[in-house]
């Protein structure tokens, strides 16, 4: 069970969606609505971590979550440090669980990790003193990647429960696509999969979605339309025919959204393969396409974790940028936070 879940004990890491209550995922969202009025400021910065280190440790490629957790953990006022695996020890051999020792030795705060195998993340978490947040492992989990695609659902619509919304694409390789049908469903959400048996796994109906190999079918009336694009890198073999058939059959196109609701958004986690999995006039509608929205949300996301994380596990109460001043410096009497 994820230690958020935890109500007895204050929680030290986020490893995934599974086994998060209703309730933690609000107070998640909740506080990242107020980083995402403090990330519109022309201060952005505040000091709530001030005198703590953040290791963000990446195994894999990344310029969309690296780039907003360095963001998050500077806008809290964290020393960041970025590790690139292909640049380190590990590369010349080194075990992941001497990795571990090696970091822990070093006393931060917090560890974000990607890594390309399922599982990785919480072995780490095993060995560290800190906080540890999965920022994608394997095929396993993308927790934050979850909380933001809800946040910029509940912004936009003001609610999660009752929606109806279809993952499509490649959804086997996607770690994405567990995250979210995970918080989804916890919420209240109706979710649907829809993608070619290629790319489905082979247990996902236990997940409790339903599943379609047609985009028309599956895109009947729905709210939100998630776009999944296809992991190459994670597959051995032909998956699909060619990606030109593959857009034919199950890339979004004007036709085939006619098939959900008028106001239905677009979604997708990046990065686009524009003319593969969606059209590039849809990608970039400013009435439907909130995937720039998404980008947003993540940094006021990841900061909302990260300062839950940090309170969490010294026993107080997270602050917030509603009760922190600039620089962290708190307010006095008849002051008010800017």
């Amino acid at each position: 069970m994820n230690e958020l879940t935890s109500n007895d004990l204050p929680f030290r890491h986020l490893l995934g969606i599974e086994g998060l209550s209703p309730d933690d995922i609000t107070e998640i969202l909740d506080l990242s609505d107020q980083y995402v009025a403090q990330n519109r400021q022309v201060d952005k910065k505040r000091s709530i971590l001030g005198g703590r280190t953040q290791i963000n440790l990446f195994f894999e490629t990344s310029t969309r979550t690296r780039t907003s957790f360095e963001l998050a953990g500077k806008r809290l006022g964290a020393d960041v440090i970025n590790m690139s695996a292909t640049a380190s020890a590990i590369k010349k051999g080194e075990t992941l669980i001497d990795t571990a020792a090696t970091l822990n030795a070093m006393h931060p705060d917090a560890l974000v990790v990607r890594h390309p195998h399922s599982g990785a993340v919480a072995l780490l978490s095993q060995k560290m003193d800190c906080s540890v947040i999965n920022a994608g492992d394997g095929s396993h989990e993308h927790p934050t990647q979850a909380l933001l695609d809800a946040l910029t659902i509940r912004r936009r619509l003001g609610h999660l429960h009752g929606l109806t919304v279809a993952i499509c694409g490649d959804i086997l390789h996607s770690r994405v696509a567990r995250s979210n049908i995970m918080l989804l469903s916890i919420m209240g959400a109706h979710v649907r999969a829809i993608a070619p048996p290629t790319l489905l796994p082979g247990a996902v109906e236990r997940m409790g979605v339903e599943i379609f190999h047609n985009m028309a079918e599956g895109l009947k009336d729905v709210d939100i339309v998630m776009m999944l694009r296809l992991q190459n890198e994670r597959m051995n073999g032909a998956y699909v025919p060619s990606t030109r058939e593959y857009y034919h059959f199950y890339g979004l196109d004007q036709a085939k959204l006619a098939k959900a609701k008028p106001e239905a958004l677009i979604m997708h986690p990046g990065p686009m393969n524009r003319g593969v999995e969606i059209d590039s006039d849809l990608a970039d509608d400013i009435n439907r396409s909130v995937i720039r929205e998404q980008v947003e949300m993540g940094v006021a996301v990841r900061m909302a974790v990260l300062d839950l994380l940090s309170r969490r596990s010294t026993n107080q109460p997270p602050v917030g940028p509603e009760e922190a001043a600039p620089n962290g410096r708190p307010e006095g009497p008849g002051e008010a936070a800017s």
